[in-house]
Formats: structure tokens, sequence, C-alpha cells
């Protein structure tokens, strides 16, 4: 049976929610499996389907991602605020290119505040494959 937490990424409701700040937490898997678990800032690109955290590249969140190649590593990203609460899956893969890592420095000082400088940052670019949530 379909679950009736499951939400499509162009859905308003969820639209919304990511334009308000809440802070979130990041998924990623050890080598060994087991699940890594950090709060991060996130911000959500609907019309591409993508969500996008920034952080250093030494960071461990990003050296998993990274370990995982081209096909990208399976995350989850969930944020919630009070009873409301949603959770991103996806395949993450770590971007370091200067246009991709000034975009994502835009849309999170949009939703967060302008990041602080860090000549190290790298964006974990996660191609949105499923939303569950209750909103």
């Amino acid at each position: 049976m379909p679950s009736t937490h499951r939400l499509d990424v162009r859905d308003e409701r969820v639209v919304e929610f990511c334009r308000e700040r809440h802070l979130a937490t990041l998924t990623t898997l050890r080598p060994d499996g087991t699940p890594h678990v950090v709060p991060v800032g996130v911000t959500l690109d609907p019309a591409a389907g993508l969500a996008r955290v920034i952080t250093s590249e030494t960071s461990r969140k990003a050296r998993h991602v990274a370990a995982a190649g081209a096909q990208g590593a399976p995350v989850a990203v969930c944020q919630v605020d009070g009873r409301r609460w949603l959770t991103i899956e996806g395949r993450a893969v770590v971007r370091s290119d200067a246009a991709t890592v000034a975009e994502a420095e835009r849309r999170y000082a949009e939703r967060y505040r302008t990041p602080r400088p860090n000549p190290a940052r790298v964006v974990i670019e996660i191609t949105v494959t499923g939303l569950l949530g209750g909103l």
C-alpha cells in the first residue's frame, strides 16, 4: 500500500516549507555501512529536482559522498518543525566547480544567511528521488 506521506518536489507545501528557515540533518553512509548523521543547512531547487548542502571538501559527509563515485551516494536530508516534517531522499555527488559552488552559496544565503568565506567549499548536490513528509 502506498505511503500517505509521499510528496512531490513541486508541491507548493514542500516549496514553502523549504523556503522557511529550518536546519536539517544529512545522513550519509560510512564505509562500514553505518549511518553518519550531521546537522546542515539545505536548499531545494524544485525545478531542477535538486537539493544542495554546502560544506568543506575535507568534511566526513563530503568524503562519504565522494567515495561513492559518479553513480552517487544514497543520502537523506530531514527537516522537522513541530509536527511538520520533510525528508528528501536522493543520490548525492560532490561538486567543486566555481559556478556550482556560487549558485549553492546564493541559495543558502536566501534561506539562511550569507555563508562565511571558505576556499575549500564544495557542494553536496542531491538528485531528489523521493520525498516523505507531513506538511
